[in-house]
């Protein structure tokens, strides 16, 4: 990359609304932890000189969130929209908070990626190609895009005459030929600093909602005269924006196999990943092995050459190396090196079983019995 400034701004404002749910949206967790953590740790794999991040809805509980668990190295601020007018009114208030971590000159010259919050998917090494495409482009904008086979439902990149990217359209104002353009807008952008305040002045609210779109700035930049350039996604999916539970979920399983494929990379056994759920927080030793059902939680650590499963469900334990359990719940327990577990135990909270130690089937009392 060319050396400049590059910062960032985090969209983290909205309520939500199709979540019902009290919980701010950035808050809702995937794998364990809040989905606006894992935008901060992409971001924290690139040279990023501070990062602001608009917060609004829950402004209170999410800002003590990310200040708790966000990467450490990672200079972040925060700023307030106190009235939800839009995705371009968050950035020009955003602005605001970086125009004094700099001087003028190198404000201008520097460089902002400007992502979502709920985009827990995108990769820091997308960002990466997003920042050099972009400086290598010398535009003024660059959009990270998507190629689909059915682009039904997605914004869509049109082109001038000359190929060059002219606008953004919502596919319900797109006519029939532009429906057809299976080149699909993201949310996610990097501009030149010194253009994105005077093309962020030019929006005008006039559409239904009465709100500030981000997205007209390609718009108001092409008209402008400046270059508007696109880097293509290498997985759509990194993309994808978390709005409801059922992309929740969706978005959920995606990280849910990142996270099985990495472990099973650093020599763990998964009989059946599809049915194995760990917390991104979950941490194991080599050879382990996990049997289907089993599920680890929070700060469940596991020792090397442990037989875990199946239908195993520990939330913040502690298991030894060479332990085996079966059918067995437990929660905030330390198990032994070489303890037998299970079948079918429930171990009361905060138990400790020392090394070697047997838990048999279930006792009257639901706290499993000494074999």
């Amino acid at each position: 990359m060319n050396r400049r400034p590059l910062s960032a701004i985090v969209l983290a404002a909205g309520e939500g609304t199709r979540m019902r749910s009290g919980t701010p949206k950035p808050l809702h967790r995937l794998c364990g932890r809040p989905m606006v953590l894992y935008v901060l740790d992409a971001l924290g794999e690139l040279a990023v000189e501070r990062v602001v991040v608009v917060v609004g809805h829950g402004a209170t509980e999410v800002t003590k969130t990310i200040q708790a668990e966000a990467p450490q190295h990672l200079a972040i601020e925060f700023v307030e929209q106190p009235e939800q007018r839009g995705t371009g009114d968050a950035v020009a208030v955003a602005l605001t908070g970086l125009f004094g971590s700099y001087g003028a000159a190198d404000f201008d010259e520097g460089d902002v990626i400007v992502l979502p919050g709920d985009t827990p998917l995108v990769l820091g090494a997308t960002l990466a190609s997003l920042v050099e495409g972009h400086r290598a482009g010398a535009g003024a904008a660059t959009l990270l895009t998507a190629r689909l086979d059915q682009p039904s439902g997605y914004s869509r990149i049109v082109r001038d005459k000359d190929g060059r990217v002219a606008r953004i359209v919502d596919e319900h104002d797109a006519t029939e030929h532009e429906r057809q353009i299976d080149e699909v807008a993201t949310t996610v952008y990097c501009f030149r600093h010194g253009v994105l305040a005077p093309a962020l002045r030019r929006l005008s609210p006039d559409n239904s909602l009465g709100e500030y779109y981000l997205t007209d700035t390609v718009a108001v930049l092409h008209d402008a005269g400046y270059a508007v350039t696109t880097v293509v996604v290498p997985d759509p999916a990194e993309a994808m924006e978390v709005n409801d539970r059922a992309q929740l979920a969706s978005a959920e399983a995606e990280l849910r196999t990142r996270i099985n494929r990495r472990w099973m990379l650093r020599g763990v056994t998964m009989w059946d990943p599809g049915q194995t759920y760990l917390d991104a927080s979950v941490r194991l030793a080599g050879e382990v092995t996990l049997l289907p059902g089993v599920i680890l939680e929070g700060r469940t650590t596991v020792g090397g050459g442990a037989v875990l499963g199946p239908s195993v469900h520990l939330v913040d334990c502690e298991v030894g190396a060479g332990a085996v359990l079966s059918h067995t719940v437990a929660s905030h327990a330390v198990i032994g090196e070489q303890c037998s577990v299970g079948p079918y135990v429930v171990l009361e909270r905060g138990a400790r079983l020392a090394s070697g130690e047997r838990r048999g089937p279930l006792s009257a009392s639901g706290s499993g019995a000494t074999s």
